[in-house]
């Protein structure tokens, strides 16, 4: 699949319902036990949480994600487990297979997105999944979750992302998220897709979905941090959730949290099984609580304490920033602050060089733009801090526990996906090189 291009070539949904076909995937269960997460930032949580009280709730569930972290494993679960390498390899040859078929008899070209997600409806079949949870990948109009026909949906939340593909303004891109919501289905809104109620109401009004809205229909209250866990109240329909608790920390992560037990609620009753009201309380209640996702408010190291986040765009760089502080407190950090070359290296800055006085520049071995790029940024956006420049990741870690000693402080790292990764994989004795990411 690395050998496939990121993307196939324009649409790609009638030649991947043809390569399922071909594969064997019967699509009618396929809709029956599957929920399509999107949005712009927290699918991969929103994901974990919801998987998570599936599998609380006694069902064999599937999680498909992207990107991995670690492991291109990673993006195929079962109950909590990454796929086998001897199971992927054999999924990989029976996929391989069929796209060379399909494409050659189509004239198209399969992108690796499209690979991974008919191996993910592969293998949750043979493993008989009940319930499977898919993050889609850009939007939903044409990302491959469409084919799924999920009658339960949500949209975490909704940025300025890809717009050259969903469109120039926030309703473009919550209106495509939409349209991966199957006919007379229910998506599950974030809280910060409230001011758009009116629009995605009537946008959905034809194709008699309902909508839900974290904040309005669906009601978050009494939110504390304790002992490394965040604790909230959950109002769904009439029934009212006391004390649900995390260990993701976060304003944001409640939100995204409030979305996966009101999916999975949702989708119980969509399904037809009858359920007992205090087997779905217990279900949520300790799939919330046992729901870990890795990269996000992440504690790598204790001596310093060193927090990454691979939140990589503004919005969920801000409100990483601010589940930073709510569960670590405000000062006595320094900052270990990198950006992907294809992103605004400026903008993704600007939300964060300013509340730090000491930063560490640097530039991811995968993607990175130059250190002395972002250097520049943080120096514009932060004129008054101690800026240190470090050409790698590796050369940053160093740079970070000196600085730290120096100056007694914790070491935050964010601004990109790839920068943190790798500044774990480094702070855990690995090498940033031998990581392999599409």
């Amino acid at each position: 699949m690395f050998d496939l291009p990121k993307y196939g070539e324009g649409i790609c949904l009638a030649r991947l319902a043809v390569l399922l076909d071909r594969l064997g995937v019967d699509r009618a269960r396929l809709q029956r036990i599957a929920v399509a997460v999107c949005g712009s930032n927290g699918k991969g949580s929103t994901a974990a949480f919801t998987a998570s009280i599936g599998r609380a709730h006694g069902l064999r569930t599937g999680l498909f994600t992207s990107p991995h972290l670690y492991r291109f494993n990673e993006r195929f679960q079962i109950d909590g487990a990454p796929i086998p390498d001897d199971a992927l390899r054999r999924l990989l040859e029976r996929v391989t297979k069929a796209i060379a078929e399909v494409g050659e008899a189509r004239g198209e070209q399969f992108g690796a997105f499209e690979a991974q997600f008919a191996l993910a409806c592969l293998y949750f079949q043979d493993n008989a999944c009940d319930f499977a949870v898919f993050e889609a990948g850009i939007g939903g109009r044409y990302d491959p979750v469409r084919l799924l026909g999920a009658r339960v949906s949500c949209v975490t939340s909704v940025d300025l992302e890809h717009v050259a593909l969903l469109g120039h303004s926030i309703e473009l891109i919550a209106s495509d998220k939409s349209d991966a919501c199957a006919a007379g289905g229910v998506i599950v809104y974030g809280e910060n897709c409230r001011p758009l109620h009116d629009h995605l109401a009537e946008y959905n009004r034809n194709r008699d979905v309902a909508a839900l809205f974290i904040g309005d229909e669906i009601g978050i209250g009494s939110v504390s941090i304790a002992d490394a866990r965040q604790r909230f109240d959950l109002r769904i329909a009439d029934h009212t959730y006391v004390a649900l608790e995390t260990s993701l920390l976060g304003p944001f992560q409640v939100n995204n949290a409030a979305i996966a037990a009101s999916l999975f609620a949702l989708w119980l009753r969509h399904s037809g099984t009858d359920h007992d009201p205090a087997r779905l309380d217990a279900a949520i209640r300790s799939g919330l609580r046992d729901a870990r996702w890795p990269g996000r408010l992440e504690t790598i190291s204790t001596e310093p304490l060193t927090v990454i986040d691979v939140g990589h765009t503004p919005d969920g760089i801000r409100q990483a920033l601010a589940g930073l502080r709510a569960a670590h407190g405000e000062s006595g950090w320094i900052l270990v602050l990198g950006a992907s070359r294809d992103k605004n290296a400026a903008e993704i800055v600007a939300a964060l060089a300013p509340s730090f006085d000491a930063i560490v520049c640097s530039s991811a071995h995968h993607k990175g733009a130059p250190a002395e790029v972002i250097a520049e940024a943080a120096r514009a956006a932060n004129p008054r801090a101690e800026i240190v420049t470090a050409a790698t990741v590796a050369d940053a870690v160093r740079e970070a526990r000196v600085l730290a000693e120096r100056l007694d402080a914790r070491i935050y790292v964010a601004g990109g996906l790839f920068l943190a990764i790798e500044f774990a994989a480094v702070t855990r004795g690995g090498r940033a090189e031998d990581l392999r990411f599409f």
